[in-house]
Formats: structure tokens, C-alpha cells, sequence
């Protein structure tokens, strides 16, 4: 969640908050979220999950519960951050409900990243620095309280 609430404007969020349990208006049940998109001015929210799926591309019926979850809570819409996407269904079922795509690399680090949101791409990337330094302390007597 650290990095999209980096990007935070860019997704049309005030902030992004951390997992947390949402009650479902319509069926009183509680709903896991991976994280919560609060729009500017707390005026609504998004749900966020994260799939960190590495073999096949998020499903119709996956994004279909995405969706559910939507309408139950009373969310504005939700982000799904995937490394490889949406399949054909999911990603029309996506469009029907509001739900946008973060790409993310699957080894993404809070320091290093690359995801892709709409046309823009961030990257993040850190290194090694090692440091090393020496202080020599050369200490001197002056003269006594009796110099004078």
C-alpha cells in the first residue's frame, strides 16, 4: 500500500489506508480488503486487492467478486494491482464496474519498483553504498591552570 499511496493524486485518492475489515451494506457480512482508497474529501472509497499471481492472468470469476465486494460495500470502485493483468472477461467486467489496473512487477520492493498505471510508468530503484572513514584524535595538553 506504501507505494500506491505514493501515487495517491495520480489514482484520484486523497491517501491510501492498509488492510483492514469492511461490513457489507446489503449482506452484513465482513469483507477483508487488502486496502482502502479514500477519495479526496473522505467523499467514498475504493477497494484495493493485490494479486501477486505469476501464472495466468486474473479471471472473469475472480473480478466478478471484486465486483460484488463493490456493490455490497458501497465502494466507488476498487484497483486491482496484478503483474500480468486482466484475461478478456475480467477485463470487461473490470470496465462495467469501475475496476482499474495497477500493473506491478512481482518483485517490486518498497525501494524497488516498476509499475504502470494508465500510460505512465514508476520505477524505483536503490543500491549499496558502503562507507568507510577513519578519524584520527591527536589530543593535546595545554598548559596547566597554573601557566600564566
Amino acid at each position: 500500500m506504501y507505494l500506491l499511496d505514493q501515487i495517491a493524486s495520480k489514482l484520484d485518492l486523497d491517501r491510501v489506508e492498509d488492510k483492514q475489515k469492511v461490513i457489507g451494506e446489503r449482506s452484513g457480512t465482513e469483507w477483508e480488503i487488502d486496502g482502502k482508497g479514500v477519495k479526496v474529501g473522505d467523499e467514498g472509497f475504493v477497494i484495493i486487492e493485490c494479486r501477486r499471481y505469476t501464472t495466468s492472468k486474473q479471471k472473469q470469476e475472480q473480478i466478478a467478486g471484486l465486483a460484488y465486494r463493490i456493490i455490497d460495500t458501497g465502494a466507488d470502485g476498487a484497483i486491482i494491482v496484478s503483474p500480468l493483468g486482466l484475461q478478456e472477461g475480467a477485463a470487461k467486467v473490470a470496465e462495467a464496474e469501475n475496476i482499474r489496473t495497477v500493473h506491478m512487477d512481482q518483485n517490486s520492493t518498497r525501494t524497488d519498483y516498476m509499475f504502470r498505471f494508465l500510460n505512465e510508468v514508476f520505477v524505483g530503484a536503490s543500491d549499496t553504498v558502503h562507507v568507510s572513514e577513519s578519524v584520527t584524535i591527536e589530543v593535546v595538553r595545554g598548559p596547566g591552570p597554573e601557566a600564566g
